[in-house]
């Protein structure tokens, strides 16, 4: 489970690489399912992406509030972004590409 972050921090500071890169993949994505997510994660990655990392991943950025997770039917669930976890990853990009010397100040 991840480390549930003080007010004062941005909820991104608490995640590994693989949850933002999993919100990343699925905030560019039309409610997709985890399958869908997790073959967009293996083309990334070029390797197999488990069941076991990626639906505990899904489950902690729901618990945090940066996900919802809907139901297509009683087998798949789809996922979405919410408010809060677009604008906090779009921050977090903002931020790392300032301190890359992408953008200025």
């Amino acid at each position: 489970m991840a480390t549930t972050p003080n007010a004062n921090d941005s909820p991104l500071e608490a995640l590994n690489d693989f949850r933002r890169d999993v919100l990343t993949v699925l905030d560019g994505m039309d409610e997709p399912s985890g399958q869908q997510i997790k073959e967009k994660l293996e083309t990334f990655y070029s390797q197999d992406v488990t069941h076991g990392r990626l639906y505990p991943a899904l489950n902690d950025l729901e618990e945090m509030g940066l996900i919802h997770k809907g139901e297509v039917d009683r087998r798949t669930n789809y996922y979405e972004a919410t408010s809060r976890g677009r604008r906090e990853l779009s921050a977090d990009i903002r931020w790392r590409h300032q301190m890359a010397g992408v953008l200025d100040d």
